[in-house]
Formats: C-alpha cells, structure tokens, sequence
C-alpha cells in the first residue's frame, strides 16, 4: 500500500504539472496502463499514450489548477477539491486518483459536471 505521504506529492505534483504545463511530470505520475475518467461517466483513456495526448490537449491554454481542500487519503486512494481556471471559465472539480503498487496512478476519476462551471 502506498503511503499518504507519497499520495499527497503525488496530487501536489499533478496540480503544479499542469499548472505549469510540465508533461513529463503528468508522465512520472502516472502508471504505463493507467487510466483517466474525466469527467466520470465518459470513456476513459487508456495507457499513457491516451493519457499523455489527454492532457496535451491543454497545452497553451493556460489551465491554472487550485487545491481548495485537504487532501483526502484512504488505502490506496487519494481525493482531492480544486478549481481548475481555463480562461475566463472557473470548475470545481473532486479527483480521485488509485495508486497501483509502485505508487504510480492507476486511475484518476474526475468528478465535476454542467452546474460545477462558472
């Protein structure tokens, strides 16, 4: 089991990756055959050449992400409030990543919908 220590950089990492559009960071976080549910309830992408072109897509539009509360920490699972900024659209999302044995994410599910924008 990983340990909430390791989960808690993981999450401050992955705010400051995308935040500054480091990719090769959203790389180390992530497992090979990870996944990304984003938001829940679509199809997820599947292993880091899917994620890795997921996030890509972000490049130069200046996402700025924002922890909003603690992070939670329960097994091998860490959830997290932010609001992620995209220009002049702000969303208040819940991640919750998996971390596999490695203490990589196995899966990251994005809780957020239509009344989560503004």
């Amino acid at each position: 089991m990983t340990d909430s220590a390791h989960m808690k950089q993981a999450v401050e990492n992955y705010i400051k990756a995308i935040s500054t559009e480091d990719f090769d960071m959203i790389r180390e976080i992530y497992a090979d055959n990870g996944t990304v549910e984003d938001p829940v309830g679509t199809p997820p992408h599947e292993g880091i050449d899917a994620i890795m072109k997921f996030y890509g897509a972000l490049k130069g539009m200046g996402v700025k992400l924002e922890l909003t509360g603690a992070i939670r920490c329960a097994g091998n699972s860490a959830a997290f409030p932010f609001q992620a900024k995209i220009g002049p659209v702000t969303m208040e999302v819940i991640d919750v990543f998996e971390f596999d044995e490695s203490g990589k994410v196995a899966s990251m599910r994005a809780y957020w919908g239509a009344e989560n924008r503004y």
